[in-house]
């Protein structure tokens, strides 16, 4: 529990899961190659298999392809009850709404009561995706999620190479994808620790799981539990490098009301606030890099209003981090 509290880094790895690492193996390298596939191949892939996207696919300079689905609570329950022949996406998916709701009824019973689970639960859904990233620098720009928690597999790095084969009359190159083991024993995913004031690397190995906390979770614990600050990026000098994961998003209901009459919403840097007066820090304390990262961060109390819903509160944090009208893509 501390270590998903205001103290901690807002984050924890699991192990020991049955059947995770070949379910990784299997689903992983699907992400590159639904993402390489010509547009039209890769429309009718998608919808014959329910699956959205969030992203510009058309888009050729995207640094992220990522594939949607809506995971269902009772369908995971029927799952559990009666053996179904599910692929790898929704097994591994169902496995990890399973871990989110534990970690929610673990947290439940240190905070007291039972708001989390509850509001995972009242939610009936959670979101997976798919994510393939291309090889550019930054993958991912500094963000909180907004959810309860985000649960993650350690990410698979596939390394291109071209391959070529003389012929007696041409040269025909061929796309070799090699799995690599993470660069240096990272993930590649940075967090932003407000105790110490600095950015750290996570490191996981590759059978686990990583379970963050979302600013859903920050606000209905009161602040005893603390979102995570963090961002994605490539490891230096590694060309051609991309990297795949699976993420399942576990949030409360679209209807779900929240109130902060008792939450403080300026408190610490997990709160957004650049003044981090619970932390004893001042701004004039801060480095350089951590001033450039909250210059990215919108503030929590300029998205989130007392009797927000949590649709409301979704459609404004993402407005202000992307623009537009702030609406995602729930398919």
């Amino acid at each position: 529990m501390e270590t998903l509290g205001p103290t901690g880094p807002g984050l924890l790895s699991i192990t020991g899961v049955p059947k995770a690492s070949i379910l990784r193996q299997r689903l992983l390298p699907l992400a590159r190659k639904l993402a390489l596939l010509d547009h039209d191949r890769r429309k009718h892939i998608l919808k014959e298999h329910n699956l959205g996207s969030d992203v510009p696919l058309k888009n050729p300079d995207r640094n992220v392809s990522s594939f949607a689905m809506q995971l269902k609570y009772a369908q995971a329950l029927e799952s559990a009850l009666v053996k179904t022949n599910n692929g790898p996406l929704l097994e591994l998916g169902y496995c990890m709404m399973e871990l989110g709701l534990r970690v929610a009824q673990i947290c439940d019973m240190a905070i007291g009561g039972q708001e989390l689970e509850r509001s995972l639960l009242e939610s009936g859904t959670a979101k997976g995706r798919l994510i393939h990233y291309h090889s550019g620098n930054l993958w991912q720009q500094w963000h909180y999620d907004y959810g309860v928690f985000t649960v993650l597999t350690a990410p698979m790095f596939l390394m291109s190479s071209q391959l070529t084969e003389n012929t007696a009359t041409d040269q025909f190159p061929v796309l070799c994808d090699q799995d690599c083991a993470c660069p240096t024993g990272h993930s590649y995913l940075q967090i932003f620790d407000a105790n110490k004031n600095d950015v750290f690397m996570v490191k996981t190995s590759s059978e686990s799981f990583i379970i963050q906390v979302g600013e859903s979770a920050d606000i209905l614990s009161r602040g005893k539990l603390s979102s995570t600050l963090h961002c994605v990026r490539r490891p230096p000098n590694f060309e051609n490098l991309s990297r795949e994961t699976f993420v399942v998003f576990l949030q409360p209901a679209w209807s779900k009301t929240f109130s902060i009459s008792d939450y403080n919403v300026q408190h610490g840097m997990s709160g957004h606030h650049s003044s981090n007066e619970g932390n004893g820090h001042t701004e004039l304390d801060f480095n350089e890099a951590a001033q450039d990262i909250h210059k990215i961060v919108p503030p929590l109390s300029s998205r989130l209003k007392d009797g927000m819903t949590f649709a409301e509160f979704s459609r404004e944090t993402t407005k202000q981090y992307y623009g537009g009208s702030g609406l995602q893509s729930n398919s």
